[in-house]
């Protein structure tokens, strides 16, 4: 089988690079190969944080819709659940995860961003949920992951209309966090996740879940989940050797295991 998704590490930095020009569009070997190297990712010790990257051209386009169009209504019923988990593999990775987005990122491509805790967008990056022009509604995650980061109503009016959303004004709505020029994009990405990498693993993993898993709840029992995630890290090295460090050294200045 053809290799589309790739896993590199250096630094203890894992980039999940999507190869399959010209525009990455995420056929179903492509989305089996990115779920597996969400996964490898999640469980290797020597990965710290995560970035994803389409490369300097394209972060990803879409699904594809040649493949697509051949799926009935029962293949895509046996298939939806694999193609939600795949983007759902991506976005429970126990680690920080930056998207690092250049050029299209529309339909999927834009779903797989949403799964990132931070996007760093190119000056020329495209983004948005235009499956409405096939007929059909974002079904990788878009209508929750969107409404969630930008408000239902504004999630409503891009996926209603399809249309896409240049960088200044995703970072203006909040679907990005941050716009470079295009040259830089994954160079920036990698200097956010070096900088979290030497950070305390398992408070930078509860920190993460108690956020993620916060919003799909009530408060109440966000708070419950907050609490015991805070009572455990008091279980961990990293919490003693940042206490001790504070004291001794003042702030900022631990080195975490």
């Amino acid at each position: 089988m053809d290799r589309f998704v790739e896993l590199e590490v250096e630094d203890a930095v894992g980039t999940i690079r999507l190869t399959r020009p010209p525009m990455n569009a995420l056929d179903i070997a492509m989305q089996d190969q990115l779920r597996a190297a969400a996964e490898e990712a999640s469980a290797r010790s020597d990965i710290r944080a995560v970035v994803v990257y389409g490369g300097e051209k394209v972060f990803a386009a879409g699904a594809d819709i040649k493949e697509m169009q051949r799926m009935s209504y029962t293949d895509m019923v046996e298939r939806g659940g694999a193609l939600q988990a795949c983007f759902t593999a991506v976005a429970r990775i126990p680690k920080p995860v930056v998207a690092a987005v250049t050029g299209y990122a529309l339909g999927g491509g834009c779903e797989l961003a949403l799964c990132a805790d931070i996007r760093i967008a190119g000056e020329n990056a495209k983004l948005g949920q235009p499956e409405i022009l096939l007929g059909l509604i974002p079904g990788a995650g878009g209508t929750q992951r969107l409404s969630r980061l930008v408000g239902p109503s504004r999630a409503k009016e891009l996926i209603f209309t399809g249309r896409q959303v240049r960088a200044d004004e995703a970072l203006r709505i909040g679907l990005v966090d941050r716009v470079v020029p295009a040259e830089e994009v994954y160079p920036a990405a990698r200097e956010w996740a070096l900088k979290l990498a030497s950070g305390p693993a398992y408070a930078l993993r509860a920190a993460k879940e108690a956020v993620d898993r916060g919003l799909e709840t009530d408060l109440e029992t966000g708070l419950i989940l907050e609490q015991q995630l805070f009572a455990g890290l008091f279980a961990t090295e990293d919490r003693e050797i940042g206490m001790r460090s504070f004291i001794e050294d003042g702030p900022g200045k631990a080195n975490f295991r």
